[in-house]
């Protein structure tokens, strides 16, 4: 019977073999990085190693790193020199790098700087165009994919910070050919509706795994929203476009839906305090208006209260005669204007006019006053107003 043997066994055997190879010891291998982490206690760094058909895990441990003479990053080409290893714990292959040199940017790249350069000339990141955040959203929208794991954090988040937050969902594919204008269409879809802001993102992944949300229609559209968006695409350390274009950008999902609503008990305590603060106002206006009124009551005018009061009624009825005597002689002026207005308008009055003899005739139709023959017609209805009434005629001859 065959010896059966442990996984530990066999990934053993395999790396011995790896470490035994004359042809692994020392590779050089050009590839374009992705997936760049730096340790932040160790000083190592990790990424991924490739082309169009494969990728490579990469380790570079700290004392190799610090022989670095250039920025290492996503996108860039570069050339690897060192050996094939084995990682137990993983099962899996990789290269631990012993020295790395650009080898030129990586097609990704460059078309990640340009469109970042093309935009931020445009002004599509300037401060002036970011919406605020509102403190205490009741509606918030959400972009992403239902079946990721930045859907579940974003849900979770929400609903235990404060449970009565009203959430839309609008599914949308975030990798791939089709996701941009899946992306799109799930924005556009959520502006039918009446929401405080709205959360797009994903999970960490590669530069192309990331690559929609770097593109240009996409950035234009979240741009010229008129609902604040909260971009939260991959990890704390990946960017990309809808970042820099977005209202807010937030690391990640979960620290997005910790920024566009408030912890109930956080809130609740900033009440309180606000409580607080405002009862030690109202204290101190009290305190400030006793002292006040305590400054007051020592002053003269409450020591002798009789005596000044008595002055000050004294001043009151001298004030009072005066102002009595000063409108009856206004009135009185007033009067004698009037009248004189008055008997002009009597003079001129038309009533004058007929009191001496005369009349006004006007037809019965519109009223128009006749001064002349030419104006009324044979049969025609007219009034003829004197000083006592009126008479209504019609009109039987004219005669010049």
């Amino acid at each position: 019977m065959e010896d059966i043997l442990s996984v530990s066994q066999i990934t053993a055997y395999i790396k011995e073999r790896l470490i035994s190879d004359s042809n692994l010891r020392e590779v050089v291998i050009k590839g374009e990085v992705s997936n760049y982490y730096q340790h932040s206690s160790s000083g190592h760094i990790y990424f991924t190693l490739k082309d169009k058909r494969a990728k490579l895990k990469a380790v570079m441990f700290n004392d190799k790193v610090q022989n670095l003479d250039f920025d290492l990053e996503d996108g860039r080409e570069v050339v690897a020199q060192g050996r094939i290893s084995l990682y137990s714990p993983q099962g899996q292959h990789q290269i631990q790098v012993k020295s790395l040199k650009p080898a030129g940017v990586g097609a990704l790249h460059i078309a990640f700087k340009r469109l970042k350069e093309k935009l931020a000339q445009e002004g599509l990141f300037a401060e002036e165009y970011k919406q605020s955040i509102p403190q205490i959203p009741k509606r918030v929208g959400v972009v992403t994919s239902p079946t990721g794991a930045a859907f579940r954090d974003i849900i979770s988040v929400i609903k235990r910070r404060f449970s009565n937050t009203s959430l839309l969902i609008a599914p949308a594919t975030v990798q791939g050919k089709r996701a941009e204008n899946s992306l799109i269409r799930a924005l556009r879809l959520l502006h039918n509706y009446d929401l405080n802001v709205i959360i797009i993102g994903r999970g960490g992944g590669s530069l192309e795994d990331l690559w929609a949300f770097n593109k240009e229609e996409l950035a234009r559209v979240i741009f010229n929203s008129k609902i604040p968006i909260i971009s939260a695409v991959g990890h704390e350390t990946d960017y990309t476009i809808s970042d820099y274009v977005a209202d807010l950008r937030a690391p990640t999902p979960s620290a997005a839906a910790e920024l566009v609503v408030a912890d109930r008990k956080e809130l609740q305590r900033y009440l309180k305090r606000l409580e607080n603060n405002l009862y030690q106002a109202i204290d101190y206006k009290f305190q400030k208006a006793q002292d006040k009124l305590n400054y007051l009551t020592q002053r003269r005018v409450f020591e002798l209260p009789q005596q000044e009061w008595q002055q000050l009624a004294q001043q009151l009825d001298e004030l009072s005669k005066r102002l009595d005597q000063a409108v009856k002689e206004k009135l009185k002026t007033k009067q004698k204007n009037l009248q004189t207005i008055m008997d002009q308008l009597n003079t001129l009055s038309p009533l004058q006019v007929l009191e001496r003899g005369y009349s006004l005739t006007r037809k019965s139709s519109d009223k128009a006053e006749v001064n002349s023959i030419t104006q009324v017609q044979e049969e025609e209805l007219v009034e003829v107003i004197l000083k006592d009434g009126k008479l209504d005629c019609k009109v039987r001859e004219i005669k010049k």
